[in-house]
């Protein structure tokens, strides 16, 4: 069986919160059917911008449960487990297995320093907890360095282990990952700006957290890449790119939360203390949106 079981387009969403930061079904739910409705084929929730690591386990279970609610028969649910204990780690993978998630992910162990043998034993202490396919998350946030060495032990070592979602510049690197097991192991896109790099070196499909504000943008590279239209794809990259921008201006997760607020889901603040929009940025931001065209030629 084929270890390449995700493909295409997912968003990293942001975490739905209440003012308490309990999870805002209503708006999750809203969102994530909206999403589909614009071509997007699952989500990979409460990873780094979904701010995983720090929102209560409580309400990440309630995500991914929200998640596979919506996504099931429809489309794909990837958890992002990624704990700074084990112990927890181990318990939100073990209830994405009951929920029915078509995977798990996680950030290496951070925080304190791990050795390889180290790292390795925390995924097969996932991997056995849950029986789910497994994608690490290859993420400079981690402190890790993720070698071809690494990857290639991985998979022959940890069971269910089919991949990764890379998140790196290096496309030199990623490509030899992706060479190995005869080619049987599923590298996803990370860098949002770099969809079409990836795609061309060999990514299975992109994993992104500026997805949710421009989806249809994000289709269309796939799409086109898949098509073979190469100039076509390199465009609307560009464009794209230039939406991705203003999001960094201002910072990824204040400025997603705050788009979407304005296309009608108010996912609420980050968790503290983590960066919020302030007032005056997000006057900003929306001048610099309006600049763009956003509304007419992103959504």
């Amino acid at each position: 069986m084929s270890n390449i079981k995700f493909t295409g387009i997912m968003p990293a969403l942001v975490t739905p919160l209440n003012a308490d930061e309990t999870i805002n079904r209503d708006v999750a739910e809203r969102l994530m059917k909206d999403q589909m409705a614009n071509g997007m084929d699952g989500f990979y929730v409460c990873g780094g911008t979904g701010e995983g690591p720090i929102v209560a386990p409580s309400a990440r279970k309630e995500m991914a449960e929200i998640t596979r609610d919506v996504t099931k028969g429809k489309g794909k649910c990837i958890v992002h487990v990624g704990a700074v204990d084990l112990k927890t780690a181990v318990d939100l993978a073990k209830h994405s297995a009951e929920i029915g998630a078509d995977a798990i992910s996680s950030v290496p162990p951070f925080f304190f320093h791990y050795n390889e043998k180290e790292i390795e034993q925390y995924y097969h202490a996932l991997a056995d907890a849950c029986g789910l396919p497994v994608l690490m998350y290859a993420s400079p946030l981690a402190g890790v360095n993720i070698t071809v060495e690494m990857i290639d032990r991985f998979m022959k070592t940890v069971p269910n282990l089919i991949g990764l979602k890379w998140t790196s510049a290096d496309y030199y690197t990623m490509h030899r990952i992706k060479e190995l097991n005869g080619g049987d192991i599923n590298v996803i896109n990370g860098p949002d700006e770099m969809l079409s790099c990836g795609l061309v070196m060999g990514a299975d499909g992109g994993i992104g957290g500026t997805y949710a504000t421009m989806p249809k943008k994000l289709r269309a590279i796939y799409d086109y890449f898949k098509a073979g239209d190469i100039p076509a794809m390199q465009k609307v990259q560009f464009e794209a790119n230039r939406l991705i921008e203003v999001i960094i201006r201002y910072g990824v997760v204040p400025s997603v939360r705050q788009i979407l607020k304005w296309n009608g889901f108010d996912c609420g603040h980050s968790v503290y203390p983590a960066p919020r929009m302030t007032e005056e940025n997000a006057k900003l931001l929306r001048a610099d949106l309006d600049a763009l065209g956003y509304e007419e030629n992103y959504l």
